[in-house]
């Protein structure tokens, strides 16, 4: 037997506006995650956990050394765009690695601001120091990008 939806009234069949609010969406979002991950050596190797600062830190290791939109498996809000730069001249690529550098980590909620930046070339590299703002505490880090 098919039921008769005639008689009933619009609310009745797909429920209440006020049932569901975006509001609800948007104070899960508002939390702050969780920094507490495994620890990923210098060799590669996972061995423990990290939490805090020197879980922010490698998340920026992480970030500086993963290009972005290459891999399926990371979201496209994750990781840089050095690859870019690949050939490019030494006074092109220094303005430009600072951008990209402070959107790559911005984009993590845990990093506040970028800044402090310092660079030094040699022909195929460019070494970059720069103080990371995070919630934790500053951090000062140096990236050798391949240019």
């Amino acid at each position: 037997m098919v039921p008769n939806y005639d008689n009933l009234d619009e609310s009745e069949i797909f429920g209440d506006e006020d049932d569901y609010t975006d509001e609800d969406d948007v104070a899960e979002e508002a939390e702050q995650q969780p920094s507490y991950t495994y620890r990923i050596k210098d060799d590669g190797t996972v061995s423990g956990m990290v939490d805090g600062l020197d879980a922010v830190k490698q998340a920026i290791r992480l970030i500086l050394s993963i290009e972005r939109y290459d891999y399926t498996i990371y979201s496209w809000d994750y990781g840089s765009e050095i690859k870019h730069l690949y050939g490019m001249p030494i006074d092109y690529c220094i303005p430009e690695l600072e951008r990209v550098v402070t959107e790559g980590l911005l984009r993590d909620d845990r990093i506040k601001a970028v800044g402090g930046f310092g660079f030094g070339s040699d022909k195929r590299s460019i070494t970059i120091t720069f103080t990371a703002h995070t919630i934790f505490g500053d951090i000062e880090l140096e990236h050798e990008a391949n240019v």
